[in-house]
């Protein structure tokens, strides 16, 4: 996967996705053990293509770069990149990369009646409820968050 960078905001740096590119990277057969070792595993028999894997939409994949910590809570640091999806439907408690005011922001969508919240996921950030007066879009939704550990 080539990813080339388009645009930098202070919460999230794009990229475009290039999934022409194929690199095979061997996979072990069957399930990793979190618990006893099983010696029947200890093959690398097939590979995995990380585009096939990671990107279900092409001409609607972008990655983003994670700026900063609201929502360390929900498992997203700072330096994260996101695989986000602008053609999936937003819903009800789904992460999604979000433009309110002139910014962008990575949030929780909270649909409570029929008003819609933007949740931070750190007790250090306040929520954002969308009235008629913001200017908001949702850009698209995470499907993946790919992290050093």
């Amino acid at each position: 996967m080539k990813a080339t960078k388009i645009k930098s905001t202070k919460t999230i740096d794009f990229y475009s996705v290039d999934t022409t590119t194929v690199i095979k990277i061997p996979m072990v057969s069957g399930k990793i053990s979190a618990g006893f070792p099983s010696p029947a595993d200890d093959y690398l028999d097939i590979t995995i293509d990380l585009n096939k894997e990671l990107i279900k939409n092409p001409s609607s994949t972008f990655l983003g770069r994670v700026k900063g910590l609201s929502m360390k809570d929900a498992g997203i640091s700072d330096g994260d990149v996101l695989v986000v999806d602008k053609s999936l439907e937003p819903g009800n408690n789904k992460i999604a990369v979000c433009f309110i005011n002139g910014e962008f922001t990575l949030k929780k969508i909270k649909i409570e009646k029929k008003e819609v919240f933007l949740m931070p996921a750190n007790e250090n950030f306040k929520p954002l409820k969308i009235t008629e007066e913001n200017d908001f879009m949702i850009w698209g939704i995470v499907t993946y968050v790919i992290k050093k550990i």
